[in-house]
């Protein structure tokens, strides 16, 4: 096998010695790291790299993904900074006369600052001029539609979450399905193979992609798993009772298994996570419960006995009450041995306190994170705040109170609710809003690189890690942004994974050479 030597770089994740500055690999696995001087003596035979003092780092994994909806963005309406209703109509009107008929896909608004109130429907299709149009709210747990997306999901009328203005809830998941029913196949490749190909420009190389019947389909997920690009490692989240139904999902879908966004509850931004008190700024609501601890103590019971990872999407604090009262029926019903041993995993987890976390780690249960959400909702005059009130806000997204209790942590984006932008996910992860709640840079690199691995069911001590045996993944930078203090992301120079280059924006004069 050719031999590649990495010379004059700065390589981090290794544990290697001070002043490590060298890495060799056949392709495959890494075969010896280690420093400039020693790697003198490795080039014979070898093609070298000099990069020059870039940064290397083992390849970032995004633990919590959805493919499809983030890649239609790149031809969609981007709502993010839209700051008004009127805004929005005067965007939704501006699509829908470019292209009349056609389905206007939208995503991002955020009304908490809006000086208007949120559009109902009749204006909404005064803009949209016949037009089918699905315009999700950033957490994209609730949406704006028109009467004529809504014509194609019949079912949504008068559903748990119907109203004349958002949808949530049930009515949601109608109109969503309608909506990613009228994205015609090339019009979803096209976004699925944009959307990974700038994952890979951001250092990425495995993106978990959270699927599931309330947010994608069979074919989108089966799509996407053909892709070339950075690996996708696919979860079907849909719950079951039965071994024989877990084995009947997993074959229709190919998914690694029965997790991800299995929604036990809802977002804070659309007043659907399920809270203990009410929400300070909806007195009286306290949310939405989609799964309760009989259901998601089947779905344990029934994943643990395939031997296969359960998952599920939890951010109240009464949804995380559910979750471990389901856990412990499934221990009931197993054993925790048997349950430690699936790896089951457990996404977003924002409202937990720490006898929670000290009985997921227990169980060996994972929990998928997106620091992201602290830095855009977080902090004295964030969202959190405005939902919550300022001493249950204080709580949220507690990263250091769950590894300290032994929870094992993946970073992810959680894509399109937030960017694919690791560096940035580091930084958020370590100067997390409220104090002591935040990760070092060194744990929060690890959390996007191995412990995403790790979240996939990959327990090796090398998966994930520069070191020699680990299989070839690495990313290329022109430096080491929050592990310097640099407040600038890095520019991403090369990605490869398991030997396959996914991204190369080296300059010419770096080119590899004998």
């Amino acid at each position: 096998m050719v031999r590649t030597l990495l010379l004059g770089a700065r390589i981090l994740g290794s544990d290697g010695p001070p002043g490590t500055g060298a890495l060799e690999h056949d392709g495959r696995h890494i075969t010896w790291v280690g420093g400039a001087d020693a790697a003198q003596e490795r080039r014979t035979g070898a093609v070298v790299l000099d990069l020059a003092g870039a940064v290397v780092t083992p390849a970032f994994v995004d633990a919590h993904v959805h493919a499809t909806a983030t890649g239609l963005l790149v031809d969609g309406l981007d709502l993010v900074g839209c700051a008004s209703a009127r805004a929005l109509l005067d965007a939704v009107a501006a699509r829908a006369a470019a292209r009349p008929g056609a389905l206007v896909w939208g995503h991002g608004w955020q009304d908490q600052h809006w000086p208007d109130p949120l559009p109902p429907r009749s204006a909404l299709d005064r803009a949209a001029a016949g037009a089918p149009v699905y315009l999700s709210r950033i957490d994209v747990h609730s949406a704006l539609a028109s009467s004529a997306l809504l014509d194609r999901a019949p079912a949504a009328t008068g559903a748990p979450g119907w109203s004349a203005g958002a949808l949530t809830s049930q009515a949601h998941h109608h109109a969503r399905r309608a909506a990613l029913a009228a994205v015609d196949s090339t019009t979803r490749d096209s976004a699925q193979a944009a959307f990974l190909t700038e994952a890979a420009a951001r250092g990425v190389a495995v993106v978990h992609e959270c699927a599931g019947p309330d947010i994608s389909s069979p074919a989108d997920l089966a799509a996407l798993l053909a892709r070339p690009g950075p690996e996708v490692v696919g979860y079907w989240g849909e719950a079951v009772r039965g071994v024989d139904e877990v084995r009947e999902r997993l074959t229709a879908t190919g998914a690694r298994g029965l997790a991800g966004d299995l929604f036990v509850d809802g977002s804070l931004g659309s007043r659907t996570a399920a809270l203990r008190a009410p929400y300070a700024d909806a007195p009286g609501c306290t949310g939405n419960h989609y799964l309760d601890a009989d259901a998601i103590g089947a779905h344990v019971a029934a994943c643990t006995s395939a031997g296969v990872q359960a998952g599920f999407h939890v951010i109240g604090e009464a949804a995380a009450d559910a979750l471990l009262a389901g856990l412990d029926a499934a221990v009931a019903a197993t054993s925790a041995e048997a349950v430690r041993a699936a790896g089951h995993r457990v996404e977003h987890l924002e409202m937990v306190d720490a006898t929670q976390a000290r009985r997921l780690a227990d169980l060996g249960v994972v929990a998928s994170v997106q620091p992201l959400f602290d830095a855009f909702w977080g902090g004295p005059d964030g969202m959190y705040v405005q939902r919550l009130g300022a001493a249950r806000a204080r709580g949220m997204n507690p990263f250091a109170g769950l590894r300290d209790a032994g929870v094992a942590l993946a970073l992810g984006s959680d894509a399109p609710v937030t960017p694919v932008d690791p560096w940035a996910s580091v930084r958020a992860a370590v100067e997390h809003r409220t104090p002591g709640s935040g990760l070092t840079a060194t744990q929060a690199l690890a959390a996007h690189t191995s412990g995403g691995h790790r979240a996939a069911g990959d327990r090796s001590p090398l998966a994930g890690r520069l070191l020699p045996g680990a299989a070839v993944s690495y990313a290329v930078w022109d430096g080491a942004g929050p592990l310097d203090g640099d407040p600038r992301s890095p520019a991403c120079l090369r990605t490869v994974h398991r030997g396959a280059l996914l991204h190369d924006a080296l300059p010419t004069p770096t080119a590899a050479r004998r």
